[in-house]
Order: C-alpha cells, then structure tokens, then sequence
C-alpha cells in the first residue's frame, strides 16, 4: 500500500514544480508567443461530449444514440464520446456500423468507447472472465472506428489492500493492452474511483504496465484531498491524458477553476478532447449548451486551434 509519507513526497514534488522546461507562457490574456506546428507544446484542446451528459433522456428513451450523435453536430463539438450503456446492441456490426457511417456522413469523429466491467477483481479466475469481456468492448471499439476505449479500475474488495488491488489490475490490463495495440486502440483508465481516485496510484499502475497504448481517461472530478491536492494531482496526471473529461464541480461540490484547468492542459502541450461529461441536476437540453460555450472559449484561449 502507498504510504502517507509517499503521498506527502508525491504532492511536494507535483504542481508546477513538475512543469519546468514546458516552455510556454501563459497570461490571463492566453497564450504568448505560440511555438511552431511541429513543437511537442502546441496545444490542441479539442471540445468533445460524452453520451452520459444526456443520461436522463437516453435512460428515459427520449433519446437514442443516433439522437445524440446529431446533437453533437448541432452543438458545434469536435468529437462524441459513445458511453456504452445505451447501445441497443452492442455486439451487432450491423448497428455499429450504421453509427460509425451516421458519424462519418457528419463530420463526427468519435473520442473514444466507454467500456463495461471493472477490472479490479481478487478471484483469479473472475479476472480472466472481465479481461475476456472487456477485449468484446475492444473489437466493438474497432467496428466504430474508434481509437480509444476507457476502462475502469474499480473499488477495493473488503479486506484487500491498496498493493494487492494494484497487483490484479496490471495483471488484467497487460494482457488487454497487448490485445487493444495489435489493433491500434489506445486504452485511458479512468480516474473515477477506488484506486484510481489518488494520482500516485494511478501514475504507479501505468508505469507498472509500461505500455504505449495505455493512459489516462483523465476525469478532472473525483480525486480525494483538499481543493488544492486536487489541482496537484490534475497536473501530475496531464501527460498521461489520453482524453479529459469536463466538470465545473469537483465531488464535494466544490467550484472548479477551469481556466486554470485549460491552462495546465496548455502548459503541457495537451494534444486530445476536453469532453464535457455533463451531471447536473438540471435538464441537460438546458445545461449541456452554455456549459459547452465556456469551455469552447477557454480552448480559443489557450489552444492551437
């Protein structure tokens, strides 16, 4: 299990201290003095939309995927992120199909496929079932046409330690990784909960599966620690991202300072989609839009494009 004294060392060494060398100022007026198309610090900050944000009509069926995917063309977005929940038939190439050609004939490239089970399972045997449903939702990531697939660590057993729940989850994701590079697909683990709610264990289970196919779906919302703490691990974890999900809150509520959020992703030459993964109570017909207008501002802001 990571230690406290780890941890406090992480924090001390996170943040901007980490950032030395990125080379690219910014102000409250944007960025100064751009670098060239070929730096590895131009920023692309592309605005995505992530199909949970419409959850309350597509649980309802107001919505269907197609609906969605059309939405995203009329909201002006770069990318549709395609949460896996509402597919009507998720292993039928046929329906897949039918949405990747939808999302070509508009414009639509898709972000990413978010997949089903966790991975973080104790019983050996339970492990290799996931690690065998989970290369399902990679071929159903390929017949989109997608380039990504999220994945999700998951939550502790009872009575299970931090360092075991590490050892089962690099064991799966080894072996789905090597599956998802011979076809292309990158995998983002996401930091939504359980072991994945703390930077250092995160960074930890990546370096572990040393793989270039494998990163971080980096949710900015669900870290623990104080409000600062947060924005630490955020940046810790910004070279990694292999896409970003958008909230305007964090867990406890808290405002987020997205401008300041923009920034680190700027910094560090963020190259990928800022989704929005809207969760509010509010109607998200109602939501979605001026939530969507902010962050496009920021990205004229800070990126490339």
């Amino acid at each position: 299990m990571t230690s406290q004294i780890a941890r406090r060392r992480f924090f001390q060494t996170a943040g901007m201290g980490a950032l030395a060398g990125a080379g690219l100022a910014l102000s409250g007026k944007g960025t100064q003095n751009p670098p060239a198309a070929t730096s590895p610090q131009f920023p692309r900050l592309l605005i995505g939309l992530c199909a949970y944000s419409y959850k309350k009509p597509l649980d309802a069926g107001k919505m269907t995927m197609e609906d969605f995917l059309l939405k995203c063309v009329e909201l002006g977005v770069h990318g549709a992120d395609m949460t896996a929940y509402w597919f009507r038939a998720s292993s039928d190439p046929a329906y897949l199909l039918s949405l990747r050609h939808l999302a070509f004939k508009n414009g639509l490239p898709f972000t990413g496929v978010g997949s089903g089970p966790d991975m973080l399972e104790g019983d050996k045997v339970k492990r290799q079932e996931i690690v065998t449903e989970l290369k399902k939702w990679v071929d159903i990531t390929e017949t989109l046409g997608a380039s990504h697939m999220r994945v999700f660590a998951g939550r502790l057993p009872k009575g299970a330690t931090t360092a075991q729940g590490l050892e089962w989850t690099i064991e799966s994701m080894k072996t789905l990784v090597d599956y998802s590079a011979k076809k292309g697909i990158t995998l983002g683990v996401e930091t939504h909960g359980g072991i994945t709610q703390r930077a250092d264990t995160t960074l930890e289970l990546l370096h572990r599966v040393d793989s270039p196919y494998l990163g971080i779906t980096l949710d900015i919302t669900h870290f623990l620690g104080e409000s600062e703490e947060m924005y630490k691990q955020i940046e810790a974890c910004v070279p990694y991202a292999t896409m970003t999900h958008i909230r305007d809150k964090f867990d406890n509520q808290t405002p987020i300072d997205l401008d300041r959020v923009w920034q680190m992703f700027a910094k560090q030459g963020y190259k990928g989609y800022m989704a929005l993964e809207f969760e509010a109570r509010a109607d998200p017909m109602a939501g979605v839009p001026p939530m969507l207008e902010k962050m496009k501002a920021l990205s004229k802001k800070y990126s490339s494009v």
